[in-house]
């Protein structure tokens, strides 16, 4: 009876092990095929102005976090001196005027769209729930912080929780370095 009741078991023992074989990948089968890439961030070149100045320089650039809380830069540092205009880059609503953690911000939701941009240290001129156009102040630029090693506005874009490039809204016109210049043509005569 041991003998009969050894011989099941090991029996047993032998299909389960056959079968978790033949229901598990082997070691040398090849990994699974990676996840589709993101899509595209799409955003609409609709900033018809540089929230500062004509064309200020970028002092820190977009660096997107790797994870959602990870390190990062979720917008674009803007030289500006203290007391300069800030201006809405596109029309919208405003959503947030006031301050947080000590510095002003000012929150504009972009008309037509499920974007909005931010810009700190702002001493704000609006109110929210104002419509602002594109070119209109939204606030000055406050003396500088810890943020920045000069003043700066640092400017932010977000569509729902997920922050973005601020630079994407700019359409390539507002984007050129410097004004065109004309090359002279060689072997034309000049006119006398």
């Amino acid at each position: 009876m041991r003998e009969a009741t050894r011989c099941t078991a090991w029996w047993t023992a032998l299909l389960l092990a056959l079968a978790a074989l033949t229901l598990a990948p082997p070691a040398w089968a090849e990994p699974p095929p990676p996840a589709p890439a993101p899509a595209p961030v799409r955003v609409p070149p609709i900033a018809r102005a540089w929230p500062v100045g004509v064309r200020p320089v970028v002092l820190r650039g977009w660096e997107p976090p790797s994870t959602p809380y990870g390190p990062g830069h979720r917008g674009v540092d803007l030289s500006a001196p203290a007391g300069s205009p800030v201006r809405a880059v596109a029309p919208g609503r405003v959503s947030f005027a006031g301050r947080v953690a000590g510095r002003g911000v000012v929150s504009v939701e972009l008309a037509g769209t499920d974007l909005r941009t931010t810009y700190e240290p702002v001493s704000p001129s609006v109110e929210k729930g104002e419509e602002v156009r594109a070119g209109d102040v939204v606030g000055t630029v406050e003396a500088p912080g810890a943020h920045c090693p000069t003043t700066c506005v640092h400017w932010g874009l977000l569509r729902g929780e997920t922050y973005m490039d601020p630079l994407l809204l700019l359409p390539p016109w507002l984007l050129r370095r410097g004004p065109s210049r004309l090359l002279p043509v060689l072997g034309v005569p000049l006119p006398s």
